[in-house]
C-alpha cells in the first residue's frame, strides 16, 4: 500500500511540482550542459550507456544537474534508486539501504544506486558505513556536493569513487532550458527576456526556472506578456556562488591577490567586493593585503606596508560595513604601487641557505665580547670596525665565512627601491 501511495505521489509531483521538477531530463540526450564529461564518446557517457557506471561524486555549483544525472544513470541502467540526504540521514538509514540492496541483488539480481545528496555533510562514521558496500560493489554510490570533495570526503571513500566536476551552465545553455520551460508553461517570452533570466540565474538551471515560473505567474495575473520588469522582480538578488572554506574562497582570494600584484586596480576592487558580498571574513582579506605589501611591493614603496596595516587596524576599530572603505583604499593603493619582490626573495633564499648549510657561525669579529670572560682572548670582536666612527665598517662583509659573496637582496630598482644593492650571484 505504501508503495502505491509513493508512486502516486511521484506522478502528481511530476505533474504539479515546481517547473524544475517537471522539466527534469530523463535521458542523457535531453540533458543540457556538462558536455565536457558527458559529451558523445566521453568515458563517463560510454560507461553509463554500457551499463557499467562507476561509483562517483558529482561536484559543482547548485543547479548544474547533479541529482538529474544520478536519476538518469539509475533509469539507464535499470537499477533500483535509493536517495538519502546527508543533512537528515543517520548511519542506521545507510545500513537499511545496504540491507535492501543485498536483498535485491540476492533475490533477483537487481542492482542498487545509492544517491547521497550533500555528501560533504556526512561525518566520518557515516562515510565509513557505506565504504565496504561501495568497495564490494553491493551499491553504486553517487554522491552530490557543492563543496570540493577533496576537502570534505575522506580519502578511503574518495579512492573508490570517480570525482566528476560539473560547471555552472552558460547563459546560452540556460536560455535553451528556459525555452523548454516556457513551452511547458505555454508562454512565449522574447529572446532578450529569456537572456535576462539566464543572466540573473548565475549558471543555476533551477534558479532560472524559478525565475521563469514566478515571472510568468506575475505577468499572467496582470494579463500581460512577461517583460524585463517581471524578471527583475522575480530575481531581486542574483545568487552568489561562493563558499568560505572551499574552492570559491581560494579562487577569489587568489584572483584578488594576483590583480593587486599585476596592478589591475579595477579587478582588485571587484574581487574585494565579491568576497565582501559573499560574507568572506574581512580579517582574512586584510591579512592577505598586509602580506602582499611586503611580498610584492616591499621597499619599492615602504608606505604600502603602513597602509595595509592601517587598513587592518581600521577594520578592528570600525568594523563592517564602514571598513569596506578602508579595505578598498588599501587595495587600490597596493594595486597602484610600484612592485618589487626583492625583500621576499631575500628572506626565501637566506632561509634556503640556512636549511642547506645549517646556521653558519658569525665571523669572529661579530661575536659577542661581553657575555662571558675570555671572549676577547679567543678573538671575539677582533677586526670589527664601528661604522659610526670608522667608515671602513661599511665595507666589511658580515656574512659567515662560508657564505661570503652571497647576495640575497637584489633590488629591482622600482619606485623608491635603490638599484645598488648588489649583483646576482
Amino acid at each position: 500500500m505504501a508503495d502505491l501511495f509513493t508512486e502516486a505521489a511521484k506522478k502528481r509531483q511530476a505533474e504539479s511540482g515546481p517547473l524544475a521538477v517537471r522539466l527534469r531530463p530523463s535521458t542523457l540526450d535531453e540533458l543540457v550542459g556538462q558536455q565536457h564529461v558527458l559529451g558523445a564518446g566521453s568515458a563517463l557517457r560510454l560507461a553509463i550507456e554500457h551499463d557499467r557506471p562507476p561509483s562517483m561524486i558529482l561536484f559543482g555549483p547548485p543547479g548544474t544537474g547533479k541529482t538529474t544525472i544520478a536519476r538518469i544513470v539509475a533509469e539507464r541502467t535499470g537499477a533500483a534508486f535509493e536517495e538519502l540526504s546527508a543533512v537528515s540521514a543517520r548511519v542506521d538509514d545507510v545500513r537499511a539501504v545496504i540491507s535492501r540492496a543485498g536483498d535485491r541483488l540476492g533475490g533477483n539480481g537487481l542492482r542498487t544506486i545509492l544517491f547521497i545528496d550533500e555528501i560533504h555533510r556526512f561525518n566520518k562514521a557515516q562515510q565509513d558505513s557505506v565504504l565496504h558496500a561501495v568497495e564490494d560493489g553491493l551499491v553504486t554510490l553517487i554522491g552530490a556536493t557543492t563543496e570540493n570533495p577533496y576537502f570534505e570526503v575522506n580519502s578511503a571513500l574518495l579512492s573508490r569513487c570517480t570525482v566528476i566536476e560539473l560547471t555552472a551552465l552558460t547563459e546560452d545553455e540556460l536560455v535553451e532550458i528556459l525555452a523548454r520551460g516556457a513551452t511547458v508553461l505555454e508562454t512565449e517570452p522574447k529572446r532578450d527576456v529569456l537572456a535576462l533570466m539566464a543572466k540573473r540565474a548565475g549558471g543555476d538551471a533551477r534558479a532560472a526556472l524559478q525565475i521563469l515560473e514566478l515571472a510568468q505567474a506575475t505577468a499572467s495575473a496582470a494579463g500581460v506578456p512577461i517583460s524585463e520588469s517581471h524578471v527583475l522582480d522575480a530575481s531581486r538578488k542574483r545568487p552568489l556562488l561562493y563558499d568560505r572554506k572551499g574552492d570559491q574562497h581560494y579562487d577569489f582570494a587568489s584572483a584578488f591577490i594576483k590583480s593587486m600584484r599585476g596592478g589591475d586596480v579595477d579587478a582588485a576592487v571587484y574581487y574585494l567586493a565579491a568576497m565582501l558580498e559573499a560574507g568572506e571574513d574581512p580579517r582574512f582579506i586584510a591579512r592577505r593585503m598586509v602580506i602582499l605589501a611586503s611580498e610584492d611591493i616591499g621597499n619599492a614603496d615602504p608606505n604600502a606596508l603602513v597602509v595595509a596595516v592601517a587598513a587592518a587596524q581600521a577594520l578592528e576599530h570600525v568594523g563592517l560595513p564602514e571598513a569596506q572603505l578602508n579595505l578598498a583604499q588599501a587595495a587600490i593603493y597596493l594595486a597602484s604601487a610600484p612592485k618589487s619582490n626583492a625583500s621576499a626573495v631575500a628572506i626565501w633564499e637566506a632561509r634556503r641557505d640556512v636549511r642547506e648549510y645549517g646556521n653558519a657561525r658569525p665571523p669572529a669579529m661579530l661575536r659577542s665580547t661581553g657575555h662571558k670572560a675570555g671572549a676577547k682572548a679567543r678573538g671575539h670582536g677582533e677586526g670589527y670596525a664601528y661604522p659610526h666612527d670608522d667608515p671602513a665598517g661599511f665595507e666589511l662583509s658580515y656574512l659567515p665565512e662560508e657564505l661570503r659573496g652571497r647576495r640575497y637582496y637584489r633590488p629591482a630598482g622600482a619606485g623608491e627601491e635603490p638599484t645598488d644593492g648588489g649583483t646576482d650571484r
